[in-house]
């Protein structure tokens, strides 16, 4: 199997931020399996990685052996996911078990054509997008509120909508993660993620305001210690409802709105789904919100310039 030289590079070089006492002993077995199987995955590798990375320190600590046909056993999954799991939210721990079953379903499959085990449940619905009258009325409402809620409003908004940035991705990231390009451009550095991530132009202000600050706080909720803070944003926006009507602030309805409006904008998917990271597959769940181009627009772009047919 060939992978692309970017893929490649990112297996090469992982290793933990924190790496756990058993690294050494399980790297070489962590990428020989993200590499044999990510070529098939819907996944992002960098996740696959440290997934996979937790899976084969749990079975070390354990006593079991170092092989893979042992790890990705469904037993020994399903064990990892309820003991070895516990720190995490029950729905990032099922999400870990929905990678590695993949992970064992895509080995097997080239292996010995064995069939993959059916899924637990249906699959994920995504969240529908806010409208952009929504997001117009929302963002007036965050700009209204006083003191350090309008920072945190804005912030949020900025980081999930204005970057496409997760839930955890947007409680990581820190001033020192915002580089602004001379040509007024926000580049956002998430910590465990290589993927070049573009403010959109409407939103750099509030991202160059934050930048500007001193130290090098987060940059939604600044006064929190620790990255991970129980109930972050549930806590937030429970006490922040916006009036008139409006929709509650939710990071993934604003991710999704995100996805969204460069699909709208007919941005290519392979750059959105990088920029996501996501695969372009994935991408199609969100098609349904996009609207369709009227025929005019839609005559232009098939035709394309008279010079270029030309050439």
């Amino acid at each position: 199997m060939t992978l692309d030289p970017e893929t490649s590079a990112k297996i090469t070089r992982y290793r933990p931020r924190v790496p756990p006492p058993e690294w050494e002993q399980v790297a070489d077995t962590v990428r020989m399996l993200v590499a044999a199987s990510t070529d098939r995955s819907p996944y992002n590798v960098e996740r696959l990685l440290h997934a996979t990375t937790r899976l084969a320190v749990w079975c070390r600590r354990r006593g079991l052996p170092d092989d893979p046909e042992v790890w990705l056993r469904h037993e020994t999954i399903d064990a990892f996911v309820l003991t070895g799991c516990t720190g995490l939210a029950p729905s990032s721990a099922q999400t870990y078990r929905a990678w590695l079953r993949h992970m064992r379903a895509t080995l097997a499959w080239l292996e010995r054509g064995e069939q993959a085990p059916p899924p637990m449940k249906a699959p994920k619905k995504v969240s529908p997008p806010y409208s952009p009258s929504q997001l117009g009325r929302l963002r007036g409402w965050a700009e209204r509120l006083p003191g350090q809620a309008r920072g945190d409003a804005l912030a949020l908004m900025a980081l999930a909508f204005g970057c496409g940035l997760t839930s955890g991705e947007v409680a990581a990231v820190r001033i020192g993660h915002l580089r602004c390009l001379d040509s007024g451009a926000v580049v956002v550095t998430v910590p465990g993620t290589e993927r070049l991530i573009v403010c959109r132009a409407t939103w750099e202000d509030v991202l160059v305001h934050a930048a500007d600050r001193p130290g090098d706080a987060f940059v939604f909720r600044p006064r929190r210690a620790a990255r991970h803070a129980k109930n972050l944003f549930s806590s937030w926006t429970a006490r922040h409802q916006p009036t008139g009507g409006l929709p509650a602030l939710s990071v993934r309805r604003l991710r999704s709105s995100w996805i969204v409006e460069l699909l709208s904008a007919r941005i290519d998917l392979g750059v959105v789904a990088a920029a996501a990271g996501m695969s372009a597959s994935a991408l199609a769940r969100y098609q349904h919100f996009v609207p369709a181009l009227d025929e005019q627009t839609a005559v232009a772009l098939l035709r394309g310039r008279p010079d270029e047919q030309a050439r």
